[in-house]
């Protein structure tokens, strides 16, 4: 990366950075969060960095919000951030900053040493998912910390706001974490049969034992499913997942193979029929949940 300073601002007036479904009748003690699936640059954005808007795209998960809109439509509110995934990534903690991306981060701010800073996929994402420097100069620490202020922020915070009202109105809240994962890195099991879905619990560690089950036994009917592999859950996952205060998490990745073409980011034939598996398992365990705290 040159030493050149990339100086721009971005009129945050004019973006709208969030969309929010079905927060007013909702009918389940479920959430459901898709932080990837934004596809918006802003233009001042675009104007300084140095690879295609379709290359920047490849770090998003397509389509996600998309897939499970038919099951927030049945009374389950729905957070999604129209902003793309590689200007700012509201599944990593605030301070998941590589001081070295930037001219004048502060020297005695204090960052972790954390892994995806390390390798490019911080908060603020280095590369794209093809290892491409996205940046060819180096950033404006101001700027990045009002990403945070005018993005970052407004996603959790609306996030929470539905938290807090689900566990008001049920006594408890599943956060359900949606996402999508490429398919060239799915193909881990000893079988060799591609994980379609994995299902990220901490270890089990992020909601109970019954509420795995419930979701696996469903999904397999289908679909092969891992547990916690190859992802086990993120930010969200970790910052949410609160026992104490009866709220709890599950992240959810769909291999992008079984519904979209990847090459073109475009949906596949098979889109509608996954959309429809996806959606009856959540609400079928928004149904079990409706019962299970009983």
């Amino acid at each position: 990366m040159s030493e050149k300073h990339l100086n721009f601002q971005i009129d945050y007036s004019k973006l709208k950075i969030i969309e929010e479904y079905n927060t007013k009748n909702q009918r389940y003690p479920v959430v459901l969060s898709v932080p990837h699936s934004g596809t918006f640059f802003p233009k001042e954005f675009l104007d300084n960095v140095a690879v295609s808007e379709q290359e920047l795209r490849s770090n998003e998960d397509p389509f996600v919000n998309e897939l499970v809109s038919e099951a927030s439509d049945l009374g389950i509110p729905m957070i999604s951030l129209n902003i793309g995934r590689a200007f700012i990534d509201v599944n990593r903690d605030s301070v998941e900053i590589d001081p070295a991306m930037f001219y004048n981060h502060p020297q005695t701010e204090i960052t972790p040493n954390n892994k995806r800073c390390r390798v490019g996929l911080g908060l603020f994402h280095r590369i794209t998912s093809e290892r491409k420097n996205i940046y060819d100069g180096l950033l404006d620490y101001n700027e990045a910390q009002a990403r945070i202020k005018n993005v970052y922020n407004v996603y959790h915070k609306s996030l929470q706001k539905m938290i807090d009202r689900t566990v008001k109105k049920f006594g408890f809240c599943l956060v359900l974490d949606c996402h999508s994962m490429p398919s060239k890195i799915c193909n881990i099991m000893q079988d060799n049969r591609q994980i379609e879905f994995c299902l990220g619990t901490l270890f089990e560690q992020s909601c109970p034992t019954e509420v795995i089950e419930f979701m696996t036994h469903f999904l397999e009917q289908k679909y092969n499913v891992s547990i916690d592999c190859p992802y086990s859950g993120a930010y969200i996952s970790f910052n949410y997942c609160q026992p104490r205060k009866n709220v709890y998490t599950l992240q959810i990745e769909i291999n992008r193979s079984i519904y979209e073409d990847e090459s073109v980011y475009k949906k596949s034939p098979n889109f509608q029929y996954v959309s429809i598996d996806i959606c009856n398992a959540i609400t079928g365990l928004a149904n079990f949940l409706l019962d299970f705290k009983k």
